[in-house]
């Protein structure tokens, strides 16, 4: 499965100068949890999280101790350039979720920008992995059923099932067949492995 069959798209991005505020609402408004921070050319300068927005956001509140609770001497960050993320870890379209992953674990981070060429063209999330996944067996069925029909009209028959996102082919041995079937399947988003069950010609 590639980025592009996952993500969220088009992008919804801040701007480095946007008060925190304002970022704070975009985020909130589109139900997201981090955006790509673009300069004036819109050119890709960094990632701001919600946990970055939040920074500062809050002094302690005074009934929560028998303590005075002591002011912040700082202000607040007025501005997203003062608490993004300037180094971005990136995706393009082509590439495989399982990198994807990969990344987002290694990282510790919950979503990706997806570029074109110096263009942002959208955001991978945990989210939008776990909607793939979320997919009722059902429906899965019906996709693969759909992709092979679309795209390998002239192949042999199967009987398709889907439990659990796993999907099962049955049909006559035909190796070839059977390859093409199994990649077919694989990229429909959803289906996480391809079994293959014989029945007798």
């Amino acid at each position: 499965m590639l980025v592009r069959e996952v993500m969220s798209s088009p992008a919804v991005t801040v701007r480095r100068t946007d008060p925190v505020r304002r970022a704070i609402r975009r985020l909130y408004g589109h139900n997201i949890t981090a955006a790509p921070v673009v300069d004036e050319s819109d050119r890709l300068v960094g990632v701001v999280s919600e946990l970055d927005l939040l920074r500062g956001e809050f002094e302690p509140d005074p009934r929560a101790t028998v303590q005075p609770a002591p002011s912040s001497l700082e202000p607040p960050p007025r501005q997203v350039m003062e608490v993004m993320t300037s180094d971005v870890v990136t995706v393009t379209e082509t590439t495989d979720v399982t990198t994807a992953i990969d990344l987002m674990v290694g990282k510790r981070i919950k979503s990706l920008p997806v570029l074109r060429g110096q263009e942002i063209v959208g955001m991978v999330s945990r989210c939008d992995l776990m909607a793939m996944l979320a997919r009722p067996d059902m429906d899965l069925r019906k996709a693969v059923v759909a992709t092979l029909r679309e795209h390998y009209p002239f192949g042999p028959s199967w009987d398709v099932s889907v439990h659990d996102g796993v999907a099962e082919l049955s049909g006559p041995p035909h190796e070839h067949a059977d390859h093409i079937a199994d990649v077919l399947a694989r990229t429909v988003p959803g289906i996480v492995r391809v079994r293959h069950l014989r029945r007798s010609p």
